[in-house]
């Protein structure tokens, strides 16, 4: 296990330098860079306050374009930009955003605890929600409830994120319709303010609309495969031989199977022969 992780932990550093180097090149090679941008914008704001007059590129002469160029590193050969560019980011000195005018790692903390937020408790919702109803549709193979239960899964894979966001809030967060939860934040502004139960109901309150929007695309693939992996377990050979000695019910089968398939998923429980034995009861 320790070689394997080790292993994985080797293969991120050419990964990584796949990844910059491919982002490093597209930036170069496609037009529109930070300083395009930024010589748009103060044209912009020039004939803004011009009264809306049209004028050319004696906005900006040669050596203000020059400094702006030197601001950002593109006045350097594209070869040592690239090498400066890994020297900054080995010492995690990931720039400066020109947009929001901060530093790329202050941004990073200030959006870091809503993204962990997020993502531990859609992690939490879909396996507690999606693993108890696949084996429920394994047992139930072939019934209404399993037929229900798939369109319904797949139809909440099959919508795309942003569009069920966007009707989530239309319906549900004053857009046109109810006025059931908040728009945006993820706690009110007297937060501080409030007692602690009436705290966590607030901080659910505002979870409710997000976490249902990344919840619904994960349960299909996680449900599937849940209900596939039980199917295929519960029809094997120990399971029926556990139905032929009166087990009580489909849950202790489905017990069975589950535990049977973590013993023989462990190294320890692997047998020495080729010899396999089926349980003698459930």
């Amino acid at each position: 296990m320790l070689a394997y992780i080790l292993k994985r932990v080797l293969l991120m550093v050419p990964t990584l330098l796949g990844a910059l180097t491919v982002t490093f090149l597209i930036i170069q090679l496609v037009p529109g860079g930070p300083v395009e941008q930024l010589i748009a914008e103060m044209r912009a704001g020039t004939r803004g306050e011009a009264g809306g007059g049209i004028q050319g590129r004696r906005d900006l002469d040669a050596k203000q374009i020059a400094d702006l160029k030197a601001l950002y590193g593109f006045d350097k050969p594209p070869i040592e930009r690239y090498f400066s560019m890994l020297k900054s980011f080995a010492r995690f000195d990931l720039g400066h955003s020109f947009r929001q005018n901060k530093d790329v790692s202050q941004l990073i903390r200030e959006k870091m605890p809503v993204s962990l937020s997020l993502g531990l408790w859609t992690f939490l919702v879909s396996y507690l929600i999606s693993i108890p109803l696949g084996i429920a549709k394994a047992v139930r193979e072939g019934s209404r409830f399993d037929t229900l239960t798939t369109v319904l899964v797949l139809a909440g894979y099959a919508v795309p994120g942003f569009v069920l966001g966007v009707v989530l809030i239309v319906v549900f967060a004053g857009g046109t319709y109810l006025d059931w939860f908040p728009l945006r934040g993820l706690v009110s502004d007297n937060w501080i303010e409030l007692s602690w139960p009436a705290r966590i109901v607030d901080y659910l309150w505002h979870l409710t609309l997000p976490l249902v929007c990344f919840s619904i695309g994960s349960f299909a693939v996680i449900t599937m495969l849940t209900k596939n992996t039980f199917v295929e377990e519960i029809r094997k050979q120990y399971v029926l031989v556990a139905r032929a000695k009166d087990c009580p019910s489909a849950r202790c089968c489905t017990s069975t199977s589950f535990a049977m398939r973590s013993f023989r998923s462990s190294p320890a429980s692997r047998p020495r022969s080729s010899a396999r034995s089926s349980p003698d009861r459930c």
